[in-house]
């Protein structure tokens, strides 16, 4: 994963701090924030009502007055009136806790779904650079398990902590106003418990985030492999990739243990130690009530607070344990979200000029690395002129640099040395948009998506009509094959397009490249996967789509591309040799070599 910039006053990992990460996302509901914290403080002073309602239903319900039998109508009406009093509290407890459960729900399903829609559109905006250190099973990790754990926080945990808190609160305030010589005691006591707290909290912070982390581990294992299924069984790895696989899911287990093992001590303790703390000062208020210095309510009253105050001190210990996890998962999202790709639009982008009949190329003495290979050159002093409307094909070997004009012509990378210019304006001061608008590309892999093959070739203009649409299909001799399925256009595809042959995908891709209408057009190998019949009817489609516009050909085959304006030839990232193929066979050069071994061949 590439470091981002950090400000210095970054949170420790894991920390609780890390939360803050959050707050732009909870800052447009304000207001929904506002009506959970009324809801929630009203929760829980009826909480804390109902111990006073109990003193006073005890006190003057059932201990005090006299045995005549008018005064026990009186004592079975003052009865009525207090069991109403504390119907009436619970009541209100039961409306003010459902209020803030809906809102706090609420907030937990909208910032998570604000933040997963904020780190997807992030991830899809960064350069190939970020893909080549980043496996993608990590990435989507993060937009479930780590937006997951965030949203059990926002829409669950941090109300209950609130609430818990604001109850320990209140009932610790009540127990120091009620009983002020015994709670100075244990809050003495309690101050003893929180340092071990914290010091033993720092190790569930690191087996949290450590946790989450192996398990980013076995979704990138998964999704690799899931990816590859046809390769796996192909060479019957199934039980070597299940086995990698369980070795990762039994990683995340371990730690995950470590963690629940530190994190059960972890409460055990603050369960423990706080009501040892509580039952001390119980045990001194029943002291009182047999010398006569308080009433029984008052004891009773006691007893009820010193119930909701170890009440919020287990529940704040749960609900620490799950911050610490969301802290982690936030941390992981922030780190995708801080992320900036070295490729980006210029704030005051050029406007190139409008172009009917092709694009103007130029690369002037380009020179690149590969981030993943910075020994290498992939193109060294490169220069290339194309002019508009021309077709200029790319041969040589593998690796001698003719996809790497493709990447840097689409500004998937920029180069180190040198000067690109697409119609007479560099690429790097152009808007993406602008640029990638400009380009139609037919990979050598052709990419489809799980959907219908309509909505496959509309993705290269998604305004386009279905009319349109089809055009593109017949122009790239892909209608056929498509009105032969099940559904037609409408037929649904399979993940990568597997319902379809290796032919049939790529003249998807070719229609797509078709229905986008560039003026300058890419073809990577865009007839390496067809058969005899179909490159004749797919390079005829080609041809008439070439017209009008400026085309580059990456060919190994070199049959396809004998009618190309120029051809050039690339050696270790230079320019070798560059003509047509007449002239470039009579050189005799490294063009000749290999014509002759393929057409003798």
């Amino acid at each position: 994963m590439p470091s981002s910039a950090h400000s210095a006053a970054e949170p420790a990992k894991g920390s609780p701090r890390s939360l803050r990460g959050l707050l732009p996302f909870l800052t447009p509901y304000r207001g929904h924030i506002a009506l959970a914290a009324l809801f929630l403080v009203l929760a829980a002073c009826a909480t804390l009502v109902f111990p006073l309602a109990l003193r006073s239903l005890i006190d003057n319900g059932l201990v005090s007055g006299g045995t005549t039998p008018a005064d026990t109508g009186a004592r079975l009406l003052a009865l009525r009136t207090h069991f109403f009093e504390l119907f009436a509290v619970a009541a209100a407890l039961g409306l003010f806790s459902a209020g803030r459960y809906y809102v706090v729900s609420w907030l937990g399903e909208r910032v998570t779904s604000d933040l997963r829609n904020a780190v997807y559109a992030h991830v899809v905006r960064q350069s190939p650079e970020f893909f080549e250190t980043t496996q993608t099973g990590e990435v989507l990790s993060r937009l479930t398990g780590d937006t997951t754990l965030v949203q059990t926080v926002v829409g669950s945990s941090l109300s209950v902590g609130l609430r818990n808190a604001v109850m320990g609160a209140g009932a610790l305030g009540m127990l120091v106003w009620s009983n002020p010589y015994v709670m100075t005691q244990v809050l003495g006591i309690l101050v003893l418990v929180v340092l071990p707290t914290m010091w033993f909290g720092r190790r569930v912070r690191k087996l949290s985030r450590a946790s989450q982390d192996r398990v980013a581990d076995s979704s990138a294992i998964a999704a690799e492999v899931l990816n590859a299924i046809p390769v796996v069984q192909s060479y019957t790895a199934e039980a070597r990739e299940a086995a990698r696989f369980t070795q990762s899911t039994q990683n995340a287990f371990n730690t995950a243990v470590r963690r629940t093992r530190a994190r059960a001590v972890l409460v055990a303790f603050i369960i423990t130690a706080t009501s040892a703390a509580l039952l001390w000062g119980l045990y001194q208020g029943t002291q009182a009530v047999m010398r006569g210095d308080i009433s029984a309510g008052h004891l009773g009253q006691t007893v009820v607070y010193v119930i909701i105050l170890a009440g919020a001190f287990g529940a704040l210990s749960e609900v620490y344990g799950d911050l610490l996890r969301a802290a982690g998962a936030t941390e992981r999202l922030m780190e995708l979200l801080h992320m900036r790709s070295p490729i980006a639009s210029p704030d005051r982008p050029a406007l190139a000029p409008a172009r009917n009949g092709g694009s103007r190329v130029e690369l002037a003495d380009v020179t690149f690395h590969y981030p993943s290979r910075p020994a290498q050159a992939a193109l060294s002093d490169f220069s290339l002129a194309v002019a508009p409307g021309e077709t200029v094909a790319l041969v040589g070997a593998s690796g001698a640099g003719k996809s790497t004009v493709f990447q840097l012509l689409l500004r998937f990378y920029d180069q180190e040395r040198g000067g690109i210019a697409l119609d007479g304006v560099a690429t790097r001061e152009m808007a993406l948009d602008e640029l990638r608008g400009r380009i139609g590309i037919v990979p050598q892999d052709p990419v489809l998506f799980s959907t219908s093959a309509r909505e496959n070739i509309r993705y290269g203009r998604p305004e386009a009509s279905d009319a349109e649409v089809e055009a593109a299909a017949r122009a790239a001799f892909a209608h056929d094959f498509i009105a032969a399925l099940p559904q037609g256009y409408d037929s649904f595809l399979g993940e990568r397009g597997v319902r379809l042959s290796g032919g049939q995908r790529q003249r998807i891709a070719i229609a797509r490249a078709m229905l986008k209408n560039a003026p300058l057009l890419l073809l990577d190998e865009a007839t390496s996967a067809l058969d005899a019949e179909s490159e004749r009817m797919v390079q005829a489609a080609l041809e008439s789509a070439m017209q009008g516009r400026t085309t580059l050909v990456i060919a190994h085959r070199l049959a396809t591309v004998q009618q190309a304006d120029r051809i050039v030839v690339l050696e270790h990232g230079r320019i070798v040799e560059q003509g047509t193929h007449a002239a470039l066979v009579a050189a005799g050069g490294t063009y000749a070599r290999l014509a002759a071994l393929q057409f003798t061949a």
